[in-house]
């Protein structure tokens, strides 16, 4: 497997960047810092600062790996797009973060269907400074080299987009977002917390391994953890009686509501400009995001 991980990794060539791509990383970096005060979470934040990433340019990933290895283990290594799921699953379960190295046009700046390094840096990588959430990852990439094995790539799939991709989470002030899918658009940024039309449903495991999503719109429904412990004691029951038992049940549209469904929007009344009290313990389609 090492082998073919280094097939699919490549050198990032910073010196490479034109000054019209560093200028497009600020545009969008300072863009999300004004949209996302007081709707990312804690974690997000402090993660973002630990890194310090910022808006000068497009950063450096040997330098940010270095600092994040410090922290959790965990290291960037850059790719040329999108990686075979085997070769994905491959990286997070050595506690490597695989990231592209191109960024958005200036005709993309609102939509892009493939991730970015803004999306991948920006969106991603700030959460793996929070140990508890690093874990997951590695987790979630050890289950999904057995999910390629059993053939459940799909249910567990949906795990991802649910979670790491368009996830929120409870806070004393109100929902805030953990998922990098939102906290790299600036649309959804906003739709996800502010739009009534979402659903905002309590984390159920089952549940979300049994919704269908959308990839080219903002999502219908969104699932809300209440720590990412609990985020990471979901990965690590043995997933294959679950597979089992989801192959007698029936799929679940993404607008769909089932009876089991405990809507957490309330939490969103809550005043989003409160002090934040710290932060809690702590795919896209798999084949449209490595």
């Amino acid at each position: 497997m090492s082998d073919i991980l280094a097939q699919h990794t490549i050198e990032q060539n910073w010196s490479g960047y034109t000054d019209d791509e560093h200028a497009i990383w600020r545009y969008l970096f300072e863009r999300q810092q004004r949209l996302l005060a007081g709707r990312s979470c804690a974690e997000y934040l402090g993660g973002l600062k630990g890194l310090g990433v910022a808006a000068g340019g497009i950063p450096d990933f040997r330098r940010l790996s270095d600092i994040l290895d410090r922290a959790t283990g965990w290291r960037i290594v850059a790719v040329p797009g999108l990686v075979p799921d085997d070769v994905f699953f491959g990286f997070l379960a050595r506690r490597c973060f695989p990231s592209t190295c191109f960024i958005r046009r200036r005709d993309q700046l609102d939509y892009l269907q493939e991730p970015d390094v803004f999306h991948d840096i920006y969106g991603h990588v700030p959460m793996l400074m929070n140990p508890v959430f690093a874990d997951y990852m590695q987790a979630y990439g050890q289950g999904g080299l057995k999910a390629v094995r059993l053939g459940h790539l799909e249910q567990l799939a949906r795990l991802y987009w649910y979670t790491v991709e368009f996830g929120l989470i409870a806070t004393p002030a109100g929902l805030r977002i953990y998922g990098s899918g939102i906290l790299s658009s600036a649309g959804e940024s906003i739709y996800c917390l502010d739009d009534p039309r979402p659903r905002r449903l309590r984390f159920n495991l089952r549940r979300i391994m049994r919704t269908k999503y959308h990839i080219d719109r903002f999502q219908e429904t969104y699932f809300v953890i209440a720590d990412f412990d609990e985020l990471f004691a979901a990965t690590r029951a043995d997933f294959t009686p679950i597979y089992q038992e989801l192959e007698a049940l029936t799929e679940i549209a993404p607008d769909e509501i089932v009876p089991s469904d405990h809507d957490c929007g309330a939490f969103r009344q809550k005043e989003r400009a409160a002090p934040e009290r710290g932060p809690s313990l702590g795919r896209k389609r798999l084949e449209d995001v490595r």
